[in-house]
């Protein structure tokens, strides 16, 4: 979503983390494309305003101009302001031991329904016992598409039937856990095609005898500007308590995702990052302004291997890798996501790969099919693949017998460039390699 927005920013402080000393002209006129460049990203204007006065005050007040490493300030400096307008500190919403009752708001369409079930999905995992409540009696497939979804959690679901009050629905949820004693409860709320009064009486009703602990607003983050107005609308409705952001994989500018935690005061607690019931994310904003500014994120790739639970390959010299090795690798990695995802997260490689460079995820898939349909001899000893069996072994995996030649090729390139890694890094030094740091930039001054 921010790749147009963090490219501008990575080419302005690029031009300024050239400069071996700066003048107060050129940090002014850098200021003026970092806020034209959040405007054209569909930030906020009064966030952009205030976002580029902080940074210009900041570098001022600090006396960066005429220093040796005033550009890695400037760099510095947009960095730690970026993470604040983003929130500063990560939040997450409240949760006790039991009596954890959360509800969801927002307008049709935004992914609310989803999000419900992601987070169900999500919590379940930390092993809260989870009930939804499938409230939204506007939308007629709303409440079967939360029973889908809980049954694919592997969650119980209470649906509301029409016309019934808030006060019916707080009797039957209190006899349901008597019974099944659940500690964390999601509401899945009508939602709205716009902000309509009556709906919002009924939603406020409903907040007001369940009296929920969270109130979650599901924020489309392809909506633009408008998402903003529709938060504010809700906040002085309802009280929201929190935001969950959501299409943070799609393609829009992703202002309106920046301005949220400033224009309305709430944090940002979760990023949906596909359709996926996986797809859901805390969101932490040191790690977001770190994937703009193309600083990556180290922790995010950790975390995603820590979830797909890789298990560790046996130690083999660079001779022995053969393709059964280079099959498990492709699928433990294919378990943290997708590649094109993965490479985002590495420091530097936003910057590396060609503009418009994409991942063919396909391709992935068609080696994992042509080493699947060799014997376990011919994936540990591609040599013995001769014109027969590479025509068996196209002909099982749907594939032309250049495309094996070219997947032979390539394995037999990654054989050789592993022995002159580990001929050039010595010793053991090709057994593993080890995650990239992010950048180490001068701490800012009075912190």
């Amino acid at each position: 979503m921010f790749e147009s927005l963090g490219n501008k920013l990575q080419d302005i402080l690029d031009r300024v983390g050239r400069e071996s000393k700066l003048t107060e002209a050129q940090v002014k006129t850098a200021m003026r494309e970092i806020r034209m460049a959040l405007l054209e990203a569909d930030v906020n204007f009064g966030v952009a305003k205030e976002f580029v006065a902080r940074v210009s005050e900041k570098a001022v007040g600090q006396e960066v101009m005429g220093s040796l490493n005033a550009g890695q300030t400037v760099v510095k400096l947009v960095h730690d302001e970026l993470v604040e307008t983003l929130g500063g500190q990560a939040a997450q919403p409240t949760l006790t031991n039991e009596g954890n009752l959360w509800f969801m708001v927002g307008l049709q369409g935004a992914g609310k329904t989803t999000s419900t079930g992601k987070l169900a999905a999500f919590y379940k995992g930390k092993g809260r016992r989870v009930l939804l409540v499938a409230a939204d009696t506007q939308r007629p497939a709303a409440r079967d598409q939360l029973e889908v979804l809980a049954k694919q959690v592997g969650v119980p679901v209470l649906k509301v039937a029409d016309g019934e009050t808030p006060q019916e629905t707080r009797r039957r949820l209190d006899e349901h856990l008597k019974t099944d004693f659940r500690d964390l409860v999601i509401v899945d709320t009508a939602g709205r095609l716009q902000i309509d009064e009556a709906l919002m009486d009924q939603l406020s009703d409903l907040q007001t005898e369940l009296k929920p602990t969270e109130t979650l607003l599901v924020v489309d983050a392809m909506t633009g500007q408008e998402a903003l107005n529709v938060a504010q609308t809700f906040d002085a409705r309802v009280k929201l308590s929190g935001l969950v952001i959501t299409k943070m994989d799609g393609d829009a500018r992703g202002g309106a995702s920046l301005s949220a935690r400033s224009v309305t005061g709430k944090p940002i607690y979760f990023a949906g990052t596909s359709e996926k019931l996986a797809g859901l994310e805390p969101f932490y904003p040191d790690r977001v302004a770190g994937r703009i500014l193309g600083m990556g994120d180290v922790m995010g790739l950790i975390e995603r291997a820590q979830q797909a639970d890789l298990k560790a390959m046996e130690v083999k010299k660079p001779g022995d890798f053969d393709l059964e090795d280079l099959l498990t690798q492709l699928r433990q990695i294919r378990k943290m996501g997708p590649l094109g995802d993965l490479m985002k997260l590495i420091p530097g490689m936003s910057r590396a790969l060609p503009e418009g460079f994409t991942v063919d995820e396909k391709q992935i898939q068609r080696i994992d099919a042509m080493i699947s349909s060799m014997t376990a001899k011919e994936r540990h000893n591609p040599k013995i693949i001769d014109g027969r069996r590479r025509k068996r072994i196209a002909a099982g995996s749907g594939v032309t017998v250049q495309d094996i030649n070219k997947l032979l090729k390539m394995h037999e390139q990654m054989k050789e460039m592993m022995k002159m890694l580990q001929k050039f890094s010595g010793p053991g030094a090709g057994r593993g390699m080890k995650l990239p740091r992010q950048p180490n930039l001068p701490p800012s001054r009075g912190r």
